[in-house]
């Protein structure tokens, strides 16, 4: 008897169906492996923006703790006011000149308030300065300082209409080149004005007086 090979093919339906399903397979299991393997983009967004929530409540949290700070002082002084001697001044600002030292003040009728340090009435030492001797037969703002006594009062009228008064402790004379740190820096924690001017013979070489004085006044406390 004669034998038969039977051929059996498979459907192409069938093909395309297991290629389906082996693809869907693949794109199952590959972006897991690849997940785990590296730090997706969109969890590192999400980890940011929880730190910065966490961050943003911790400033809320020590902000509420915080005691309320006082204002920082903007008025600053406007005139100088010594009523002993017929003083009535309006305050310039100045800085130190080309020669390191204190600038003085553009006109001889004015005071000068040096800026780089406190403000009459902080804690420290705030300095002004004046012109002394005759110009023009004009006299000088601080012709007659050197007449202050301990106890005499010195105002300083600022440009907010406060007025903070001191009370005169001391005068001192220097050299030119002595150091005079002591007039600028103070370390009590208490509010002085020091009241600066030449003194002495007038030196024509050098276009100076022979002395500065210095006038030390404290703060007047209620």
């Amino acid at each position: 008897m004669q034998s038969k090979t039977v051929s059996r093919r498979v459907p192409l339906s069938v093909v395309l169906a297991i290629l389906i399903l082996f693809v869907a397979i693949l794109l199952y299991f590959i972006p897991k492996s690849f997940i785990q393997g590296k730090s997706s983009p969109i969890g590192e967004t999400a980890i940011a923006s929880l730190k910065q929530e966490q961050v943003f409540s911790v400033q809320e949290q020590v902000t509420a703790d915080l005691p309320d700070l006082p204002d920082l002082p903007t008025a600053r002084p406007a005139r100088l006011k010594i009523p002993s001697i017929n003083v009535d001044a309006p305050v310039e600002y100045v800085g130190i000149a080309s020669d390191g030292a204190m600038d003085a003040p553009k006109e001889r009728a004015n005071t000068a308030w040096f800026n780089l340090g406190p403000r009459p009435g902080e804690n420290g030492s705030a300095v002004i300065a004046g012109h002394y001797g005759w110009k023009n037969r004009k006299a000088s703002v601080f012709d007659n300082l050197h007449k202050l006594r301990k106890g005499d009062k010195i105002y300083i009228e600022n440009d907010d209409g406060e007025v903070i008064s001191f009370v005169v402790c001391e005068s001192r004379r220097y050299d030119p080149k002595a150091d005079a740190s002591d007039v600028f820096g103070s370390s009590d924690g208490e509010s002085h004005l020091n009241l600066v001017t030449c003194e002495g013979i007038w030196d024509k070489a050098s276009a100076s007086y022979s002395k500065r004085l210095v006038v030390f006044a404290d703060k007047e406390t209620e």
